[in-house]
């Protein structure tokens, strides 16, 4: 490693772009492959000035605290709620991420998920491979009626660019459209509600694109999915943190509601045995923004953000 190249700790993998682009212009230690974390940080913790991440490797305290040459923290992702933010706040790090480039395919993957759980286009496609169409002695025939997207109303929960959006595709397929939030956005054609139980009651797909975190977490509860009734649906695309996992799972069996699409989970990548059978429910790995074009681009702009600060620039996506 040449001894002029400024040091920087890749937290975790991504994609194959942006790792070169790490490589070929910074030293980079790679904490993910270390046998001993400790003793990496230990060896090369004093030299280190930049963090990347991605949002869901985040950066903890611990980690920050060990790098006393630390100058920024740069996250290939939008959510940082992985990130301690507070105690870069603290030590005056900024930290960036990746708004904008990824908001067109996350809003994508929310109107197609909310497509594929009333529809149970899923389900649809087993139905087939299972040869259960047109044979009625494995159970089949025809498949059983779903449920229209046209005339209902979606309630979203985050109304920040991916939930715009996603609102814009939502009323291009016939749906009206409200929102909550932390305050109302008077420059919206959308109606405000006040609170997140408003919302709930209001609509027939709730549609959560809220950000993580400590304010969000656990926010959609029993109380509010008794709120959402019997024929309505929970939409994620957002954070797994955002749903209370068991009051899910026991809504989802009791009936309480009428179905779930969900894209995260609270403790990624295990995902509740309870919601792999379940008919009602189309689960997804996480992958509202993971198209290579979206994914080179926040990497790209990872890169250029670190280029900037130590170019001694303003910072192109500054977080907070």
């Amino acid at each position: 490693m040449a001894a002029e190249r400024i040091e920087i700790l890749q937290v975790g993998p991504s994609v194959a772009s942006f790792n070169k682009a790490l490589d070929d212009a910074y030293g980079v230690h790679k904490l993910w492959l270390a046998q001993d974390r400790a003793a990496l940080l230990a060896e090369v913790g004093p030299r280190v000035r930049a963090i990347a991440t991605t949002a869901g490797f985040g950066a903890k305290r611990d980690l920050i605290a060990a790098l006393p040459k630390l100058e920024i923290v740069a996250c290939f992702g939008v959510g940082v709620d992985a990130i301690d933010t507070a105690y870069c706040k603290e030590r005056g790090i900024p930290v960036t991420n990746t708004p904008d480039v990824l908001t067109e395919d996350v809003a994508d993957t929310a109107i197609a998920l909310t497509l594929a759980t009333l529809r149970r286009l899923p389900q649809a496609d087993r139905f087939i491979r299972d040869g259960k169409w047109g044979d009625a002695k494995r159970g089949g025939g025809n498949f059983p009626l779903a449920d229209t997207l046209g005339r209902k109303t979606m309630g979203i929960f985050g109304m920040g660019r991916i939930g715009q959006a996603t609102a814009k595709r939502a009323e291009a397929c016939g749906m009206r459209v409200v929102y909550t939030g932390p305050r109302a956005k008077p420059d919206l054609p959308q109606s405000y509600l006040p609170n997140l139980r408003a919302l709930a009651e209001a609509c027939d797909v709730l549609m959560i694109t809220s950000p993580g975190g400590a304010a969000t977490a656990k926010q959609v509860n029993a109380e509010i999915l008794q709120a959402l009734g019997p024929k309505g649906y929970v939409v994620n695309v957002a954070r797994g943190s955002i749903i209370d996992e068991q009051a899910l799972i026991a809504a989802l069996q009791a009936g309480t509601i009428a179905g779930a699409g969900l894209d995260v989970f609270a403790d990624e990548p295990n995902v509740p045995e309870a919601l792999w059978a379940m008919e009602n429910v189309v689960l997804l790995p996480h992958i509202g923004s993971a198209t290579q074009q979206t994914r080179d681009a926040m990497g790209a702009l990872t890169v250029r953000n670190l280029a900037a600060h130590f170019a001694g620039q303003p910072l192109l996506t500054p977080y907070g």
